[in-house]
């Protein structure tokens, strides 16, 4: 896949946004899919909050692969990051950060003899899940969720029950993806508008990716008897099993391709997790 270039305007006042606002924060929370910890970690917000206390939430882990989640927990630990596996649907996740954020609020008291409630930013690629945790950190509905790139559209300041104040940021990806695997990998997650990737290529290299990984859940989903060398044959197989075929038997590869990224990315094949730890 060739390198995606894809840098809309409103990205780009997203990060003159964030540039501007990180003198008034004491904290960013950076919201990550854990099914893809490196791809969706962004470089450019990993630059612009050098030096700021910041706390990485893999999110999403209710559709990641278990074990592997607890590895990336791990392997940042050991970095010296602070970082927690969340399902901000579900709330699983939240007592560890605020009690990660409560350990910055007294540092903060100590060194500044001040109670001031803290300030934080929550930044993130789209679509890793930002508005859902913004809701289970408030108890309520505060600000617009979608299973889509780009719902969220302007800059909030919202109030936790705490009293530490929140600012919430749209999603903003970076100008150009120097390893087309971060791009596919984003892709996969839904972290890219369908239309800017040719989605029946996109589903074929997931079948290729999955065959490599997880074969038995993509055995199992698709109810293949086994699966072959030729990765076009696993396609049309997993075709034929659900229908997917046009008059004159021709196979229908866009609805394959829609029905395998659909059900990829809300767990329905199984919990999956794209990129190890290990980095193999």
């Amino acid at each position: 896949m060739e390198n995606i270039n894809w840098y809309p305007g409103h990205m780009k006042k997203t990060k003159a946004l964030i540039e501007s606002n990180l003198k008034l924060v004491d904290a960013v929370i950076e919201v990550v899919d854990s099914r893809i910890p490196v791809s969706s970690r962004n470089p450019i917000v990993d630059q612009m909050i050098s030096g700021k206390n910041r706390i990485i939430v893999l999110n999403k882990r209710d559709l990641s692969d278990e074990s592997k989640t607890a590895e990336w927990i791990k392997k940042l630990t050991k970095e010296r990051q602070s970082a927690i596996a969340m399902d901000s649907n579900k709330g699983t996740g939240k007592k560890e950060l605020m009690a990660a954020l409560d350990n910055i609020q007294k540092e903060k008291n100590r060194k500044t003899d001040t109670t001031r409630p803290i300030r934080i930013m929550i930044v993130g690629v789209p679509n890793v899940g930002k508005s859902s945790l913004i809701n289970r950190l408030t108890g309520r509905k505060s600000t617009q969720t979608g299973d889509r790139p780009g719902v969220t559209k302007g800059k909030q300041w919202l109030t936790l029950e705490n009293k530490m104040q929140l600012l919430d940021t749209p999603g903003i990806l970076w100008p150009k993806f120097e390893d087309p695997k971060a791009g596919m990998n984003l892709a996969f997650c839904g972290s890219i508008k369908d239309e800017i990737l040719d989605v029946e290529t996109l589903g074929f290299e997931l079948i290729k990716l999955l065959k490599r990984d997880y074969p038995e859940l993509l055995m199992d989903r698709y109810k293949l008897e086994s699966l072959s060398e030729d990765d076009l044959e696993n396609m049309e197989e997993i075709a034929r099993k659900r229908g997917f075929i046009m008059p004159g038997k021709r196979i229908d590869y866009t609805r394959c391709a829609n029905a395998i990224l659909d059900e990829f990315r809300h767990a329905v094949i199984g919990r999956i997790t794209l990129e190890s730890a290990k980095g193999d």
